[in-house]
């Protein structure tokens, strides 16, 4: 008879099949399975049977690309198809200091390439030293009061590694791999001398691809190999320079503990230093002072963003046609790019034709600097069809900003603020995760409120209102029109009836911070108005007499579209804002339609841990101390009331004989953090 077609690798399965295919022979029609030795070796049939099967289907898997679990087969597909994953990324800080050589004759000091500074990190990482280093040579003048003065200089985290090969042009298997792993490859230095007794270097360059290369192109390549290593290859002639027989290659990087090195701010100098007569320096070196502190480091490229870009890049073809060609193609020609938007000008409103938009958020930092900028646009022009016009447009911020009511059981934690700092931290923990952070991002609110279930056992279930907010960046003592694009519908008070409902006015939708403008004495702020029925409004000014009486100072200063989430201004002079980060900044938050927000196209999607209010509300019915629930506390589901942001700072500098404008109840949130020990029934209210 045929055997058995498996159709799983269930070990019962397989042995209930090979049990048939005997009693299906005459010889076994009584033999009795269980009860005699045949079953031990029908075990061991079956065992094997699935051990082999399970290494097939694992054979089979790790030969695609898509479904290998195993990161040298990963690797070595992306390899096949010209994709280097990114390597570990070193922190940079930035520190100065002094030598004072005042005693010598130096006319310059120099800082030798290697380990400079030792740091012994806060927090988790206490216990742990940590090295920075410096890939070159920084050297400086001496100035006529006899000190070198070292500003501003970027140091690394790790250890400094040279490693050298001599090529033998007899050993047509030679390689030349990096035995460490951990290597920074942007900070890899490759020369090569014509022996190793020569003192003529010529340094080779990085390339990733075969564009620009030559004959007489000094250029080298780099693969990732075994145990996250990597091998360097050389040109042949054609492609690159070829190197000769007895070269002596020197290639020098930096070992790096990746993100664990972030955030470092204190420093000690451990340096060589050199005069320009070649002597050693060991004094006179001042206290390090920490600039910026450490960061941008990163862990290398994962398996799934491996897994994620490779095909994106083997489908570009090293062209940009299309809007993912340009997301695939920037993070190779700009490293540092952490996430990219793009889009095409004809998804605007008014559409613009034969343009590609690019937003980038840089892993340090926030915006691109106009020289880089620059630079990329001549990169890209390199891969960009004929007709097509690309445009990187300036990061744009869409914050999340959530009000967490946390319901507990006092009899699983031993304290409120206990509950409270573990929540905190977890909601953290959940606003550096791959859902943010990233344009087309996405809030996801129930799975937020599980995070926030799942902090303690003691937590039963969370009350969680969310915002949303856009910064305006202020041209002050200039008149300027200002559009914010959400990207989001905004949720109205009172949805679902007229503009005027029961005589009152439906508004207040959007809260602002505060600001001055020409023409009007204190601080006014945004509010809104909605028309019709309620898909599109005014925008007007309005004053504080007290935190719920507003009154209107300035009509229709601009128009607001509730079902797209986009508010205009009409040109203002605006002299001052109550809210400085660097820059003049307005505020502007509204509650969405929907608490699962998108960043859409140049919206970079993004958690404000610093504007998330988390409460902790005691569970009398849950402990046992409330079962009737008299007392229990009630949160309500929609976000509160305030007028404007930063509700207990509000003017009173009012004009008397003004009419107050339908001023809703409101409730003054609490702080950030505030715990709520209170057991009487409260209410807060909503939008």
């Amino acid at each position: 008879m045929p055997l058995v077609n498996f159709s799983n690798l269930d070990f019962d399965q397989i042995k209930t099949s090979i049990k048939d295919y005997l009693r299906a022979n005459s010889n076994f029609t009584d033999y009795d399975f269980e009860g005699s030795n045949l079953s031990t070796i029908l075990d061991t049939l079956a065992y094997n049977t699935y051990i082999t099967s399970y290494n097939a289907n694992m054979v089979s898997n790790e030969v695609f690309i898509d479904s290998a679990t195993l990161r040298e087969n990963v690797v070595s597909l992306a390899r096949n198809i010209g994709y280097v994953p990114r390597s570990k990324k070193a922190p940079v800080a930035t520190v100065s200091f002094t030598v004072n050589v005042s005693n010598t004759t130096a006319v310059a000091v120099t800082l030798k390439a290697g380990a400079v500074m030792t740091s012994r990190s806060v927090g988790v990482n206490s216990t742990k030293n940590f090295i920075f280093s410096i890939p070159n040579d920084i050297t400086v003048p001496v100035n006529s009061s006899g000190f070198a003065d070292f500003y501003n200089i970027e140091i690394y985290e790790g250890t400094y590694v040279t490693q050298t090969f001599t090529v033998d042009s007899g050993n047509v298997n030679q390689k030349f791999v990096l035995p460490n792993s951990g290597i920074d490859t942007d900070l890899l230095s490759v020369v090569v001398r014509d022996t190793q007794e020569s003192t003529v270097t010529r340094k080779f360059e990085l390339f990733n691809s075969l564009f620009d290369v030559t004959a007489s192109t000094r250029a080298y390549f780099i693969q990732e190999i075994a145990q996250e290593r990597y091998e360097l290859l050389f040109g042949d002639g054609i492609f690159g320079v070829k190197l000769d027989n007895n070269n002596f290659v020197e290639a020098s990087y930096i070992i790096t503990n990746g993100e664990s090195g972030n955030n470092i701010n204190k420093f000690a100098f451990i340096g060589n230093l050199k005069s320009s007569s070649g002597d050693t320096i060991s004094s006179g070196v001042s206290i390090v002072t920490t600039e910026v502190s450490s960061g941008g480091g990163k862990p290398i490229e994962s398996i799934d963003s491996v897994k994620k870009y490779a095909p994106q890049i083997y489908a570009s073809q090293n062209r940009a046609v299309t809007a993912a060609d340009y997301e695939a193609l920037i993070p190779q020609i700009y490293p540092e790019a952490e996430s990219v938007s793009a889009f095409g000008g004809e998804d605007l409103t008014p559409p613009s034709y034969g343009k590609v938009f690019v937003s980038i958020k840089p892993y340090n930092g926030v915006f691109l600097s106009s020289a880089i900028k620059q630079n990329l646009q001549q990169q890209m022009r390199k891969y960009s069809v004929a007709g097509i016009l690309s445009e990187i447009v300036d990061l744009k911020y869409l914050y999340i900003e959530p009000n967490c009511k946390v319901y507990y059981d006092s009899n699983l934690a031993p304290t409120a603020s206990f509950v409270q700092n573990l929540t905190t931290t977890n909601i953290v923990k959940y606003s550096e995760s791959s859902d943010v952070n990233k344009f087309g991002g996405r809030f996801k609110y129930s799975q937020f409120q599980k995070v926030i279930d799942q902090s303690h056992e003691s937590v039963m279930s969370n009350i969680t209102n969310i915002d949303i907010r856009r910064d305006i960046n202020a041209q002050l003592n200039t008149f300027a029109e200002y559009e914010l694009c959400f990207g989001n519908r905004f949720y109205i008070r009172n949805h679902g009836h007229g503009a005027n409902f029961n005589g009152n006015l439906v508004g207040y939708n959007i809260k602002s911070s505060g600001f001055t403008v020409s023409g009007i004495s204190g601080t006014v702020y945004l509010g809104d108005s909605p028309v019709g029925n309620l898909s599109k409004g005014t925008v007007f000014l309005f004053k504080l007499k007290s935190s719920s009486e507003p009154y209107i100072v300035r009509q229709n200063v601009g128009t607001i579209d509730y079902d797209t989430g986009e508010i205009r201004l009409n040109p203002i002079n605006i002299i001052s804002t109550l809210v400085n980060r660097g820059t003049p900044l307005i505020e502007v938050s509204a509650s969405p339609y929907s608490n699962d927000v998108i960043g859409l196209q140049d919206l970079y999607l993004q958690l404000d841990v610093n504007n998330t209010v988390v409460n902790v509300v005691a569970d009398n019915i849950s402990s046992g101390n409330d079962v009737s629930g008299t007392n229990y506390i009630v949160s309500s589901s929609y976000g509160s009331n305030v007028l404007v942001r930063g509700q207990s700072i509000f003017q009173t500098d009012v004009d008397t004989t003004s009419t107050p404008t339908q001023p809703p109840n409101v409730i003054t949130g609490t702080s950030a953090g505030s715990i709520t020990t209170t057991s009487r029934r409260t209410r807060s209210s909503s939008y």
